[in-house]
């Protein structure tokens, strides 16, 4: 039985999966069983074990605050190693550089979850690095008119925005419900004005799903993409 996962597996298993996910997102069809054959008919491992790994995908999309292919809830367990591996090769299959987060949160959730975990002695002087990451022009009116018509509520939730900024001004963050890294469109049929808290969970709740649903029943400029 094999265990460990050689890079051209995880990596062909991220290429596949990276292909679900854009076919997803463009309402296209795909099968996911013929995918999980396939790989398995070229590496020796089991249909399952390809469909876990997919999940563990998953899980790292999670923590990159996106979306993931429907079907394969995210499993976990998938270790910092194999999580910064899987993160890199997501960036370099859809040809972006973007920012790296998976491997440092698996490390804090493992901490976390430790019988005895005593307090640290943290970093007093942590050090800089400087990286490069995927930026998109987006237009400045489109930001405006978002913010202007929310008029100072989030368009999710109602509530009144947290605090105002220093310029006197309701503080909400504008939302693109298809990320602009998913191919969205920076237009007001695709983005809202945000709470804090909502926006977090769009990006991260365990029904984020339901929620951005939700709001293409609430606001008619909205589309799907």
């Amino acid at each position: 039985m094999k265990d460990s996962w050689t890079e051209e597996e995880l990596e062909a298993a991220v290429e596949a999966y990276v292909q679900m996910h854009s076919e997803q997102a463009n309402g296209e069809p795909f099968v996911k069983t013929r995918t999980y054959s396939e790989l398995a008919n070229r590496f020796g491992r089991t249909e399952k074990s390809f469909e876990y790994r997919m999940q563990n995908i998953s899980y790292v999309y999670s923590l990159m605050g996106r979306e993931w292919v429907s079907g394969l809830k995210p499993a976990k367990n998938v270790g910092p190693k194999n999580a910064a591996v899987i993160e890199r090769l997501i960036s370099e299959t859809e040809g972006q550089i973007l920012p790296k987060v998976a491997e440092f949160e698996t490390q804090v959730i493992c901490h976390k979850y430790k019988a005895n975990l005593p307090k640290p002695d943290g970093i007093k002087e942590p050090e800089k690095t400087y990286t490069q990451v995927t930026n998109f022009n987006r237009d400045p009116k489109v930001k405006a008119w978002v913010l202007k018509e929310a008029t100072g509520k989030c368009e999710c939730c109602g509530s009144d925005a947290p605090f105002k900024t220093a310029e006197g001004e309701p503080f909400l963050e504008v939302h693109h419900l298809r990320r602009l890294v998913d191919g969205g469109s920076d237009t007001v049929s695709n983005a809202v004005a945000l709470c804090s808290n909502c926006h977090r969970e769009m990006h991260y709740g365990v029904n984020k799903s339901t929620l951005v649903d939700s709001m293409y029943s609430k606001l008619s400029r909205l589309v799907y993409e």
